[in-house]
């Protein structure tokens, strides 16, 4: 599990001061990119080693509002990896170590050409360094 910790910035809120809903999808991004970085594999090498892994589905569960200027610590891991397919669980908290957000995001590998990829047979460096996280 890797963390990411992002700072809510007031024009990510609403009229009431709260976080807009729509921003903690974008946090998830942040945080898979940073921690794809981290491990060797950010989106620009996964595109030199013609692979792409668009996402096929978002979940978010809202559990506590997030206000400017909170820190938000976004835990995430890989949870599965399946085939062409991929499971990232994330756990979002506030500075009080109360869960803010509980989320979960699906992708695809594919080629440049929208061939499917199994990273496991297609690219095992790169599924090595998933199942680290």
């Amino acid at each position: 599990m890797k963390t990411y910790r992002h700072l809510v910035q007031y024009y990510e809120t609403d009229r009431m001061g709260v976080t807009h809903h729509s921003n903690y999808v974008r946090w998830m991004e942040e945080a898979r990119m940073s921690v794809l970085r981290e491990i060797g594999w950010g989106y620009d090498v996964m595109e030199q080693n013609d692979i792409v892994s668009p996402v096929t589905s978002v979940s978010c569960r809202y559990r506590k509002p997030t206000t400017f200027p909170d820190e938000v610590d976004i835990e995430l891991y890989v949870e599965e990896i399946r085939g062409a397919r991929m499971k990232i669980t994330y756990l979002m908290k506030n500075a009080k170590d109360e869960t803010v957000c509980e989320a979960s995001s699906e992708h695809v590998f594919m080629d440049g050409k929208g061939k499917l990829l199994r990273p496991d047979r297609d690219c095992p460096e790169l599924y090595e360094a998933l199942n680290s996280i």
